[in-house]
This record gives structure tokens, sequence and C-alpha cells, in this order.
């Protein structure tokens, strides 16, 4: 199970945190340009299959630190040197998966050279709170 791909699965809220059960992390691909989004579905592709564990991220996939930790970002420069970033989740194993997962949990976007404020990463750490809090996991 090493070297096997892993799984790659969509985190969807659960009708008690949000009655419409959305799906950030979809709703952030959707609404970005296609060829960003196709850079991210291609990086999450490269990274599952390697398995994460043994992915060399060269920028484009990064584990996070500090009040982040336990995130992991893919990122992609977009037109005009915009920055987007989705925010993931890997699981090893936990219930409602299958094995080994990597879960897309949020999306943002900023310019070049601004930073993402403290309530942007609050946001998503919420997100991946409530993520884990689900027993089991809410996922799509």
């Amino acid at each position: 199970m090493g070297d096997a791909p892993w799984d790659v699965k969509l985190f969807v809220r659960h009708p008690d945190d949000d009655p419409a059960c959305s799906c950030p992390a979809e709703e952030f691909l959707n609404q970005i340009p296609d060829s960003v989004a196709t850079d991210f579905i291609a990086i999450i592709d490269d990274v599952a299959a390697a398995p994460p564990p043994r992915f060399s991220g060269g920028g484009h996939w990064e584990a996070m630190h500090g009040a982040m930790r336990g995130f992991y970002e893919a990122r992609v420069t977009g037109p005009q040197r915009r920055q987007y970033r989705l925010f993931c989740i890997l699981e090893r194993s936990a219930p409602g998966l299958d094995g080994p997962t990597i879960v897309l949990i949020c999306g943002l976007e900023k310019k070049h050279r601004e930073v993402f404020s403290e309530s942007d990463y609050a946001w998503v750490r919420r997100l991946g709170a409530e993520y884990r809090s689900r027993v089991p996991r809410s996922v799509g």
C-alpha cells in the first residue's frame, strides 16, 4: 500500500454545518480560470500518483507550517500573475475513506505579492476542523 496511488476526495460540508451541503473546493475550482483549474487537477493527480510522502513539490505542492500545520497547499500562478492556492489534508486512514486520501478542502486567490490575511487562514482552519470533526468523514 506504501507506493499505491492515493485517492482524491472533495470535502462536502455536513447539513448540520451548512444546509446547502456546499463543497468549498469544488466551488473554488469552478470559479477560477479554466487553465488554473486544469493545472490544479494535474498537480493533485501527480501528488496522488507519487504518492504524497514521495512527491517532490517543486513549489507547486507544499506542507504548511505554524498555525496551518496539517494542511498542504497546491500552488498555481494564473493570468496577471494572480496567485491561487488549493488547501488539502492528507488522510492515511479515516472512517468513511477507503484508504490513503488527499482531501481537497477549499481554495483562495490573491494578487501577486499580497499575503492572505489571518482571517483567510482562520476560514481554512475552520473548514478543516469541521471536516475532521465528522465520523465518518464528509466527502464526495
